[in-house]
């Protein structure tokens, strides 16, 4: 039963990380609603909707979430220490990060150049340019970067992005390169397995700009055992080709078509984005964020084993509230009779007891390639009325500019029976981040609901929802709000932190997920100056926009001695460091 009580200690330990402006507008918020929660009796879950493995699109399983609150937990200060500015503005010259503790090194992807640039931050609050590793005589552009003990890993795709990149490893101390292996068609992300022995490259496998060609999807297992020597399987997804109306029909979105009307294969349409490695080194975790699932690989023998749906949550429910429109002139947090695909971008793992957790970023992204777009308006379909009225949509004539007139769908999705009538309209994104058991993943055993929205709402209110190259007010409340995309997890004492990068608001937030059942928010921290008058192309003038790329340094790794957190800025085109300061309430 709803407990008060308990729920007033909430709403003051949610207020401890929040600015002393914002204190009373969050209060009225949360208070607001837990009021609402205990005039009906309600518990303090949220309900979501998720595709389980043998459903269609349209029938979904029920799964629950928590509020998250701060009691009896720390709270996190995100202290900024030192910035470093790579390149030119919003032409990605800083996203993904890492470090290397022996040589006090912070290794940064800057695409724009071809190249890392290697920052020595042994003074955390003056980082220095050490040097860079270029690789244009390689490739076309690096896409991520890895550090394990002294070895630096690049995913380095080739001049033309559907031929074979490579990884190319470097030694961490000396700068030298080591050796150059290639791999699948857009390497878009590196990793190691913790015990160093093998590298893993999620090939993305994107079409050409004009659909004409689209390479197979797949991940490269990199045995360095002898790092000289290195020996490359690569798991692929062919063996699904026979399977593709089974996946569709368990909800995975396998639907792309070329230039020439021919329909990709399952190998062809999935595009591994990101990459998790389960505490045993055992098995892998990769979103495929197109087709909104997770493919599971068996590391030993370099196979896909499965395929995993993710589904998607109804914002038609309490908990689930989103603003769907950049044409009201206004703040509007509400519940919409709409899905939200996760279609995760970063995603990290961790383990309790013998469970292992996939922690998402539910960035979501429509498929758009030449003549080929998935995405449609309300206004371009015919809708189960009954569904769609002036009701669920608070009075409003639903396809209004003001409603779900401007917020996109997906077209592949939501006509269940083909009759032409969509009986769902799926959008893209979740605007949240979400808690998966790796051994059920039919629905997340935690999702954020609408607290992103929420306080970014009421701290900052004069640009809710802006853009990441644009300060405007309600900007992106059409196009997947804050946006989430860069997730890390970070071990603080007995603690598990998950840090969640915000790609449009350009914040960062930190959650405590020890339990994931009991989720905590620990706090925030945005260093953009939403000042119109500072916009600048030059970079680094508005402060640090676009967080893409985040690395947590441990206390003892750290050059201060203190838990850091690492984040690449793509659109401004920043570094920045920041010192984390836990405190107990």
């Amino acid at each position: 039963m709803f407990n008060p009580r308990r729920h007033e200690t909430t709403v003051k330990n949610a207020l401890q990380s929040t600015e002393p402006q914002y204190k009373a507008p969050l209060r009225r918020t949360l208070l607001s609603k837990l009021t609402k929660a205990s005039l009906t009796m309600v518990m303090p879950v949220v309900l979501l909707t998720g595709l389980s493995a043998c459903n269609s699109d349209d029938d979904n399983d029920t799964a629950t979430t928590t509020n998250p609150d701060t009691s009896h937990y720390s709270k996190v200060t995100f202290n900024p220490a030192g910035s470093y500015l790579h390149g030119d503005f919003d032409e990605s010259a800083a996203e993904i990060t890492d470090f290397h503790p022996a040589s006090q090194r912070a290794f940064i992807v800057n695409s724009q150049n071809k190249k890392i640039d290697v920052l020595d931050i042994q003074d955390i609050h003056n980082p220095v340019l050490e040097d860079s590793l270029d690789v244009s005589d390689i490739g076309g552009a690096v896409n991520s970067v890895a550090v394990h003990g002294d070895l630096v890993a690049l995913a380095v795709q080739a001049d033309v992005k559907t031929d074979n990149g490579y990884v190319v490893v470097y030694d961490a101390n000396t700068l030298e390169k080591i050796t150059s292996i290639e791999v699948g068609a857009l390497p878009d992300m590196v990793t190691f397995t913790s015990d160093g022995n093998t590298i893993l490259a999620a090939n993305e496998g994107e079409p050409d700009d004009d659909y004409q060609i689209d390479p197979e999807g797949s991940v490269s297992v990199i045995n360095i055992a002898d790092i000289n020597r290195p020996i490359v399987q690569t798991a692929t997804f062919t063996d699904f080709n026979s399977q593709k109306q089974n996946l569709i029909d368990a909800g995975v979105r396998i639907f792309g078509q070329k230039a020439d009307g021919t329909m990709s294969t399952v190998a062809e349409d999935v595009e591994p984005e990101y990459i998790s490695i389960s505490e045993d080194n055992q098995t892998a975790y990769v979103s495929l964020q197109e087709n909104n699932a997770i493919a599971i690989v068996d590391i030993a023998s370099a196979t896909i084993s499965d395929i995993q749906p993710l589904g998607a949550k109804d914002h038609s429910l309490e908990g689930n509230e989103l603003d769907v429109s950049n044409d009201d002139g206004k703040i509007n947090i509400t519940t919409w009779p709409i899905m939200g695909m996760y279609m995760p971008d970063a995603i990290d793992t961790y383990s309790i007891g013998d469970k292992t957790y996939l922690v998402t970023a539910n960035e979501g992204d429509a498929r758009e390639w030449g003549d080929f777009s998935e995405e449609i308006s309300f206004e371009d379909v015919l809708v189960d009325g009954s569904k769609f009225n002036t009701t669920a949509c608070h009075g409003l004539d639903c396809g209004s500019d003001e409603a779900l007139g401007k917020i996109d769908f997906s077209d592949v999705m939501g006509d269940a029976n083909n009759d032409g009538v969509y009986d769902t309209l799926y959008s893209f994104g979740a605007r949240s981040f979400s808690i998966w058991d790796t051994e059920d993943m039919s629905s997340p055993v935690y999702d954020s609901g609408s607290l992103m929205a929420e306080y970014t709402a009421d701290k900052y209110p004069d640009n809710f929802n802006a853009n990441n190259d644009d300060n405007k007010f309600d900007n992106r409340s059409d196009n997947k709000g804050v946006e989430p995309e860069g997730v890390v997890i970070g071990q603080v004492g007995s603690q598990t932190i998950a840090f969640v990068g915000l790609e449009r608001i350009s914040s960062v937030m930190a959650f405590d997920v020890t339990d994931p059942m009991d989720v905590k928010l620990l706090g925030e921290i945005n260093t953009r100056t939403f000042d119109d008058a500072n916009n600048s192309e030059s970079g680094n003038i508005d402060g640090d926009l676009g967080p893409e790329g985040l690395a947590f340094i441990s206390s003892e790794d750290s050059p201060s001695g203190h838990p850091l957190l690492l984040v690449g800025f793509e659109v401004s085109g920043t570094s920045k460091i920041f010192e984390l300061d836990f405190s107990e309430e």
